[in-house]
């Protein structure tokens, strides 16, 4: 977008939701770098993403989406896999037998503390550099969740 007049509302918008785009495909960029790094190629970005997010939780698919636990179209696909693997544990819901309830094993929650402590490392390297700082932060988290919110509310209410 350069050459684009950023004083302008619009250009800015435009520019702010390319950046969005961009930073989550150059997250997957960087977890596939240090996956990788430490030899861990049996497992894709979106797959350890995944599992990160996951944490300590117990959910079904379905939750993972509405959730905004994983952004892609092929779920269960990666959710298979990944119990394949060894990192998710699935175990049919007592009270509704169609239901999947998965959660992570011990190998999961290895992977997410690797990358928990990836984030450490960069959100310690972002604070001490001075690239930002925890009010920018507190700002930027409250405006991206006000665009979510926004965009949300235009498609429940078709505003």
């Amino acid at each position: 977008m350069s050459g684009y007049d950023f004083n302008n509302p619009k250009y800015l918008f435009l520019d702010i939701l390319s950046l969005v785009e961009r930073l989550h495909r150059r997250l997957l960029d960087v977890l596939k770098n240090h996956l990788e790094r430490i030899g861990r190629e049996d497992l894709n970005p979106v797959q350890a993403l995944l599992v990160h997010n996951i944490g300590e939780n117990e959910m079904t698919a379905g939750e993972l989406k509405s959730r905004g636990y994983y952004q892609g179209s092929n779920v269960s696909y990666n959710l298979k896999k990944l119990v394949e693997m060894g990192y998710l544990k699935h175990e049919r819901s007592d009270y509704d037998r169609r239901s999947v309830r998965i959660s992570l094993t011990d190998s999961g929650y290895e992977i997410r503390d690797m990358i928990d402590n990836l984030y450490k490392k960069h959100l310690d390297e972002l604070l001490n550099d001075e690239l930002i700082s925890e009010e920018d932060m507190r700002s930027l988290r409250r405006n991206l969740r006000n665009l979510e919110r926004f965009w949300s509310d235009k498609l429940h209410f078709g505003l």
